[in-house]
């Protein structure tokens, strides 16, 4: 409903187009499904085009596991005797990122030393394949879900590239998701977001992605990068894609202890009324590290929301930037070294020396430093609050710039840090979010704003 009313323009789908031999073959999903119902392709034959498209994609490192046509087959064999009138995402091909459980399939988290098989799917991917969805493999990404930037994967893995130019970054940490989606190998691609790696790829490939509320897709199933933030996220090509595959996967899981309900409160009755009113950061609070090609681009969306209507009033945005600097100098540093702790203390050269810098020294975190830290996050909590008594949702740049893969390898932590600048503190402080294509940069590579709000007013 939200989209309907402000992004009608559906912007990704009109970009991301992909020619098969059969013919020029969009893989959005209704689309696809519609040539299902006419029966000029079999899924078994999309399977097929999009193994041979893959294989042209190598030098981008898109994927950990790139199903065999063998291992996807069962998969297109449950199709038999079904629809996409009985199944709402028959035939429908998608990416996982590696953190994420498929049964069966090694999961990696991109470090080899840590791999295991899981002997069922995580929740999200079984009802994704329970409505009908192909898996097609498991995707790169900045080892154990530790990036923005998708140049923190390891030999044999290596750096994810940009789909549009592969001497720049990606974006991360769900790096292989956002490429193999943008690069038209899948319809829609599972990735993960604790502090931006749901939009940040997004962004950089021109994609929709979809953050919503933390626990409304179950993250049962899901290498922890940080529990208590964790998001599945999805990646499409078009908002209509995002709605429908969040409608299939966000089913209530009691086997997840942080899971929420799906609700959708105020939307529902805010799209009846005309106009609406968007919060957007003070001037000085905006930045783009010297990028001015982002800087007008982000205007140019603000400008957009205003012809459509759409009241823009600044805020100030500086309790969610002073709540960002508390992910990676808090007690949620601590919570990632819960899962890379064990490894780093048995086998640390085999962590990636990057993460193994961030989340090394949170081992001797105490715990009444980590209090101290939880009531300043509850404070901002209260100003959160407040800042949205007036606004229906804020808009803000998802990324304030981008880097060339060589410039991230050379300063890895700081670039990391500038890209997280809009992004850092929505999960901190529980705030839904979908990152929207806005246009090309000077580079010709894609940039995008991301829109969000608290739970109950998205999904």
């Amino acid at each position: 409903i939200f989209f309907r009313l402000v992004f009608n323009m559906e912007p990704a789908a009109k970009r991301s187009k992909t020619e098969f031999k059969m013919g020029e073959v969009s893989l959005d999903i209704e689309s696809l499904q519609s040539h299902y119902r006419n029966d000029t392709f079999s899924p078994a034959d999309l399977v097929k085009e999009l193994l041979s498209r893959a294989a042209k994609y190598t030098d981008r490192n898109i994927w950990i596991k790139l199903l065999t046509n063998a291992e996807i087959e069962p998969y297109v064999k449950a199709l038999d005797g079904k629809s996409p009138g009985d199944l709402p995402l028959y035939g429908i091909p998608f990416a996982i990122k590696d953190n994420i459980d498929m049964k069966d399939v090694p999961t990696t988290a991109a470090c080899p030393a840590y791999s295991y098989v899981p002997k069922e799917h995580s929740f999200v991917v079984a009802e994704l394949i329970a409505a009908g969805a192909i898996p097609i493999g498991k995707t790169n990404l900045d080892q154990f879900a530790t990036g923005l930037v998708g140049t923190r994967s390891p030999e044999p893995y290596g750096v994810c590239r940009n789909a549009h130019n592969a001497e720049y970054i990606s974006g991360g940490s769900s790096s292989g998701s956002a490429v193999a989606t943008a690069l038209g190998l899948v319809t829609f691609a599972l990735g993960t977001d604790t502090a931006g790696s749901g939009r940040v790829p997004a962004s950089f490939n021109n994609l929709i992605g979809l953050k919503a509320t933390r626990g409304v897709l179950s993250c049962r199933g899901v290498v922890p990068a940080c529990k208590s933030l964790d998001c599945v996220t999805v990646f499409a090509l078009t908002v209509d894609d995002a709605e429908k595959v969040l409608n299939v996967a966000a089913k209530m899981d009691t086997g997840d202890d942080y899971a929420r309900p799906l609700s959708d409160s105020i939307w529902p009755q805010r799209s009846e009324v005309a106009g609406f009113k968007v919060a957007v950061p003070k001037a000085d609070q905006l930045e783009f590290f010297g990028d001015d090609g982002a800087k007008e681009l982000f205007a140019a969306a603000v400008t957009d929301l205003k012809s459509i209507g759409a009241e823009i009033v600044e805020r100030d945005f500086s309790h969610f930037f002073e709540a960002a600097k508390l992910l990676y100098g808090g007690p949620w540093v601590a919570e990632r070294h819960t899962v890379v702790g064990p490894l780093l203390e048995s086998s640390p050269e085999k962590v990636h020396p990057v993460i193994k810098a961030i989340v090394e020294p949170a081992g001797k975190y105490l715990a009444s430093p980590g209090y101290k830290v939880e009531y300043k996050m509850q404070h901002y909590r209260t100003l959160t609050t407040a800042f949205w008594k007036d606004a229906d949702f804020a808009i803000s740049p998802t990324a304030p710039t981008i880097y060339k893969v060589q410039e991230v390898l050379d300063n890895p932590i700081q670039l990391n840090s500038n890209i997280g600048y809009y992004t850092n503190f929505m999960n901190l402080l529980d705030q839904a979010a979908v990152a929207v294509p806005a246009g090309f940069l000077p580079t010709g590579l894609p940039g995008g704003f991301t829109v969000f709000f608290p739970p109950g007013r998205g999904p």
